[in-house]
């Protein structure tokens, strides 16, 4: 007799080294055929990956993790579920084609393309896009005069990146306002998913995309009511004190540290330059070591106001390794140092070196290609899984980047 399958584990995250449970991972597909030299930048990638590399290479991650008990849930098989829901269906197709570049004639029959679609094949043309020459039914002056391979869909090659568009601190999820215009749609599925998925029933909406521009990448939940939040490229200072407020006013969260990072692709998220590996250690960036700096932002002692708003203290700034330290109720956050040398800790920073997953204290997922940084990571006490990452690093992301926990057993 079959055994029954275990149940879910609970929903949340208090840490970024609790025990992975669950994770939601998006197999790059054919979104990534859709890049050439013509739209890569556009489309935020730095090159054009060779795509069913790629895809061997995403297999052999999400091999890693199931391997070791952790439960892998994909983007795509998601969607598809939930387009079975009408209210869904209708909520994305008109997510998809609010478009200004489109015009009343040529949004109608993008529309209607799109609803004659299955469910699964509707998740793949809002994943892949829908390219001029593939819509049936094509009118309007806007279709007329678009060129052959333009889009009337975008394809959504980041989505590839799960960590951004949505991040759970406590119980509750929030599903992120994303800065760039070639990502805006991820945040629709990513809610449509949490909003109308069973396996997410009941599950609170802690942000949402209409809010200031706040990316999961930029999250780092340090301790159990301690929350990091980078403010650069993506993450403005408005989305930071905008999580400070809904994380305090629901009790999620008694210190959030506001980390400014330079304005740059290089960093662009807090997580491109630090992740954690231990209970209290982090993998760091040598380059801002010394120099990244923290403002320490707490509850006021005034009660909510009738709109709920919680008024705010903030101290700073300081050395991040110190403030962060303070707040999680420690005496050190330990620094692994790499001893690397300027231009390889450049080369192996650009290459998601510091962007690792951890599956439990002590326990990470690294690009095998930053060889000298997982060395210093094992000369600590980390263990360290590397996977390949040649083509899946194009689009400027490694593991943290390319996974949302979904359950993390508590500390």
């Amino acid at each position: 007799m079959a055994l029954p399958a275990p149940e879910p584990a609970p929903l949340g995250a208090t840490s970024e080294v609790g025990r992975l449970q669950t994770v939601l991972l998006h197999r790059p597909g054919s979104e990534l055929r859709r890049l050439t030299p013509r739209n890569n930048d556009q489309l935020l990638f730095d090159g054009v990956p060779w795509v069913p590399r790629a895809q061997a290479e995403h297999d052999a991650f999400a091999a890693e993790l199931t391997s070791r008990g952790v439960e892998v849930l994909y983007v795509d098989r998601l969607l598809a579920e939930v387009l079975a829901y009408p209210t869904a269906r209708t909520e994305l197709i008109t997510a998809a084609v609010d478009d200004p570049r489109l015009g009343a004639s040529l949004k109608r029959a993008a529309a209607a393309h799109l609803a004659d679609l299955a469910p699964a094949d509707l998740a793949g043309t809002l994943i892949a896009g829908l390219a001029h020459d593939e819509l049936r039914g094509g009118r309007g002056v806007a279709y007329e005069l678009m060129d052959r391979r333009d889009f009337v869909v975008p394809p959504l090659p980041n989505l590839l990146f799960t960590r951004d568009s949505s991040v759970w601190v406590g119980d509750e999820v929030a599903v992120t306002s994303l800065a760039m215009p070639a990502r805006h749609r991820e945040s629709t599925i990513t809610a449509a998913i949490y909003a109308h998925h069973p396996r997410f029933a009941g599950a609170e909406q802690l942000y949402d995309a209409s809010l200031e521009h706040l990316e999961g990448g930029d999250v780092l939940l340090l301790a159990p009511g301690v929350v990091a939040v980078g403010v650069g490229e993506r993450t403005t200072p408005g989305g930071a004190e905008r999580l400070a407020r809904r994380v305090f006013a629901r009790g999620l969260a008694h210190t959030v540290l506001v980390v400014p990072i330079a304005q740059q692709r290089a960093t662009m998220h807090l997580d491109t330059i630090a992740t954690m590996v231990d209970v209290d250690a982090l993998v760091m960036y040598p380059a801002v070591a010394d120099s990244l700096v923290a403002w320490t932002v707490t509850a006021g002692d005034h009660p909510p106001d009738d709109d709920g708003v919680v008024d705010l203290t903030v101290r700073g700034p300081e050395p991040f390794v110190e403030a962060a330290a303070a707040a999680m109720g420690i005496d050190r956050l330990r620094v692994i140092d790499t001893g690397l040398d300027p231009v390889t800790a450049e080369r192996e920073q650009w290459d998601d070196g510091n962007n690792t997953l951890a599956l439990a204290p002590r326990l990470t997922v690294a690009y095998e290609r930053n060889t000298v940084t997982n060395a210093a990571l094992e000369a600590a006490g980390i263990e360290v899984i590397r996977i390949a990452g040649s083509e899946l690093g194009s689009g400027r992301g490694g593991p943290r980047c390319m996974s949302c926990p979904i359950s993390r057993a508590p500390l």
